[in-house]
């Protein structure tokens, strides 16, 4: 019976000691894309595939988006945790629907929106859309309304044809003089026309404005802190992984997480280089300087909308190690 009761008070012993062993179960967070897949979420896509998440105790579920897939919605849902989007439409969302969210982070520090002409007829200066015709998509009307506003362009000024299809086709038939669009890709496309784009980017010109926002609701932010910020520890991690060569991770991913979007390597890695310059920092990804928080809530202002400093939280940022 001695010996028995050595044994099993060694078995005890033991599943304690390996109970005690075993790492925390992570954390899983859910993340609401802005758009569908492509070379402006690479970043995200290393993290997973290289284990930068799960290194850091969290278990990352991915959601892409879409044409018709509004980020907020998910949070509002409680569908995500987290939720990449438009700094204009979290703040409408949270003054305009009682959302209580945050911003943690912002990915692009400049937005990709600009005016792409041809060497025809140049757009090197707001002042030079007076007397062109100037495409936009639907959704970037009150921008382009704001821009006009800022560098003292009168509306009438400028003839506007809707863009419905969001590319220069417009620009490349001659049927306008310019194209509002992303430099991230609308030049590419122009250069594959044989054409040498010039560019205008709106936050050269009073139009600073982040874009792909980290958002989450404060019921997240309070109970999930911690897993914030390895969240954007590895997201930074994967990001400056994929920036080493902006040329790698477009031809690695392209059969897998760049599939849907059906781009060929050549224009993911126009857009992956582009976006290098519009989102990188000293300070790192995803920071947000005082500055750069000043100017965007004035830059939203401009659009008719009312920020506030307590709306970004900047906090999570300095506890990343």
């Amino acid at each position: 019976m001695i010996h028995r009761r050595r044994f099993l008070g060694l078995a005890a012993s033991t599943i304690a000691t390996s109970a005690r062993s075993l790492p925390p179960a992570p954390t899983t967070l859910t993340m609401q894309s802005s758009y569908i897949n492509d070379a402006e979420f690479l970043g995200y896509f290393v993290a997973i595939d290289k284990g930068y998440y799960r290194s850091r105790g969290i278990e990352v579920v991915y959601r892409p988006g879409g044409p018709d897939i509004i980020p907020e919605s998910a949070l509002f849902s409680q569908k995500a945790d987290i939720a990449l989007t438009d700094l204009d439409t979290t703040v409408s969302a949270i003054t305009k629907q009682g959302a209580k969210f945050r911003i943690i982070g912002a990915q692009f520090q400049k937005n990709p929106t600009g005016v792409i002409s041809l060497p025809a007829k140049p757009v090197r200066s707001p002042t030079d859309l007076v007397g062109k015709t100037l495409s936009v998509s639907p959704v970037s009307m009150a921008i382009v309304k704001a821009f006009f506003r800022i560098n003292g362009v009168a509306p009438n000024a400028v003839r506007i044809v809707p863009d419905l299809q969001s590319d220069p086709t417009a620009l490349l038939t001659g049927v306008v003089d310019a194209a509002l669009g992303f430099v991230s890709d609308f030049p590419f496309v122009v250069q594959q026309h044989g054409e040498t784009p010039i560019i205008l980017l709106l936050g050269d010109y009073g139009l600073p404005q982040f874009m792909d926002t980290v958002v989450v609701p404060e019921e997240v932010l309070r109970t999930k802190r911690a897993a914030l910020v390895e969240w954007l520890a590895a997201s930074r991690r994967g990001w400056d992984e994929n920036f080493r060569d902006p040329s790698f991770y477009p031809q690695a991913l392209h059969a897998t997480w760049l599939k849907p979007a059906g781009r060929s390597v050549a224009y993911d890695t126009f857009s992956n280089t582009a976006y290098r310059d519009l989102m990188s920092t000293r300070a790192g990804i995803f920071s947000m300087s005082e500055e750069d928080i000043a100017q965007n809530i004035e830059a939203v202002e401009r659009l008719g909308l009312h920020a506030t400093r307590a709306m970004f939280d900047t906090t999570l940022l300095q506890e990343i190690h």
